[in-house]
């Protein structure tokens, strides 16, 4: 069977050319590349299901050259994705398929690729989008397969450029690699490492989420503790924020430790420099857990003031309703902690952050919430009715946030019951704040 070798970024990734925001590829993969390259004919892998002992650039590069057919995804400008996408263009002249989502911006060098584009609604893909780039790229991929036509610009411009041949080297490079394997696997003891340093990163990433899904934090966090640990010097920004999640959500470790750990965790993404709203999400949503257990007036105003400005960057990063909606909560918070111009300052400030956020709410339900299913749709629209909800009672506008309320608790299907106890939480707490005021 032809094989089909997929060049894109794996898990969350941050488009900053879409004012940051966040795509899961993951579901690109799944949903559309995958399953349209199967349907083609093709048997479809990415670098992260590739079982190899060792370093997997071995791997990668023997597939980007003897691949029948390369799909490459530049969704949100990924600078590994661009490099082999390089690669394969120097190595083969033709069967190479560029995709991107629809905002991705084309560089000038690129002009004469074809890239063929799809919508990605950021945490998911709407059924219908599958459906249809499904479609239009399992069409591409028979046709570019059949057509023998060059595709690659480095042999379109240097037409009298000879492919290489691939001589006796890989089975060396690999045996080298699997020996490097061996050594390490000899001094490590902990399992979750050892499955790290043989297993294919996907097969260990699901292993992760699905613990993760069942609540099962400690098992997640043992998994991708084993990953980082393989990956040594590497930092994969998707992994430190998996990791970081789970560890400061295990009910295994007390409070502040884990706390305390996922905190380290994220330092080696420089959140006080980065631009990435994932880390700053997370950033903000462990200091503001550790002002809450904070012993000291001290330690608990220092965590407080570090997650209102996690937030607060977050939410100019990305105009969102969730990091606008914890920012405005976290000033009301902080207001109710201080006294004169300082907590007039804060007080005026979530006013006009939640301005901001009622209009972000109202404009997307307006537009229509799309999902890649039901549930999913009904779910994210639930939590926009919830923001907004939070909003409208932060302004004062108590009878409208009531009926807000009401009218998201008919949204069909209808939303879990744990979500509606969650809002009335929130709002509780936020009332105790606002009546400190």
């Amino acid at each position: 069977m032809p094989t089909c070798f997929v060049v894109m970024g794996f898990g969350k990734k941050t488009d900053p050319a879409q004012e940051n925001k966040t795509f899961d590829l993951d579901k690109s993969y799944k949903y559309i590349i995958k399953p349209a390259a199967e349907s083609a004919g093709f048997a479809c892998i990415r670098a992260d299901e590739i079982q190899h002992a060792g370093n997997i650039n071995v791997p990668m590069y023997e597939q980007l050259f003897t691949a029948d057919l390369v799909i490459a995804d530049l969704s949100t400008a990924n600078l590994n994705a661009f490099f082999e996408l390089g690669v394969r263009y120097a190595l083969k002249p033709r069967t190479t398929i560029v995709i991107a989502e629809k905002g991705f911006k084309i560089p000038f060098d690129m002009g004469q690729v074809i890239v063929r584009s799809y919508e990605h609604l950021g945490d998911g893909i709407d059924f219908g989008e599958v459906e249809r780039m499904r479609k239009e790229l399992s069409e591409a991929c028979a046709q570019v397969s059949a057509a023998n036509r060059t595709d690659s610009p480095v042999y379109t411009f240097l037409n009298k450029l000879t492919p290489p041949q691939i001589i006796e080297i890989v089975a060396a490079a690999e045996s080298a690699a699997e020996a490097q394997t061996a050594q390490a696997m000899a001094t490590v003891k902990d399992e979750h490492e050892k499955a790290a340093l043989t297993m294919p990163f996907a097969a260990l990433m699901e292993g992760a989420v699905n613990a993760r899904a069942a609540g099962d934090f400690k098992t997640a966090r043992a998994i991708l503790g084993g990953i980082r640990a393989a990956q040594g010097d590497q930092v994969d920004p998707f992994v430190m924020q998996q990791l970081a999640l789970s560890t400061y959500k295990s009910k295994d470790l007390d409070p502040a430790t884990a706390l305390r750990e996922a905190r380290t965790i994220l330092e080696a993404l420089s959140p006080k420099t980065s631009n990435d709203p994932e880390t700053l999400g997370l950033w903000g949503a462990v200091h503001k857990r550790m002002s809450e257990i904070a012993q000291s007036p001290a330690d608990k105003r220092d965590a407080l003031d570090e997650a209102v400005w996690a937030y607060e960057k977050g939410f100019y990063l990305k105009n969102d309703h969730y990091n606008g909606i914890n920012y405005a909560y976290l000033l009301n918070v902080r207001a109710a902690a201080t006294t004169g111009d300082e907590a007039t300052a804060d007080r005026v400030q979530a006013t006009r952050i939640r301005r901001r956020v009622l209009t972000i709410c109202e404009d997307m339900i307006a537009t229509g919430i799309k999902g890649e299913s039901e549930r999913s749709k009904a779910e994210q629209e639930y939590w926009v009715y919830a923001t907004k909800v939070e909003a409208l009672f932060g302004l004062g506008r108590l009878d409208e946030s009531a009926a807000a309320l009401e009218q998201a608790k008919k949204l069909q299907p209808p939303p879990h019951q744990w979500m509606i106890d969650s809002t009335n939480e929130q709002l509780a707490k936020l009332a105790k704040y606002l009546a400190a005021a």
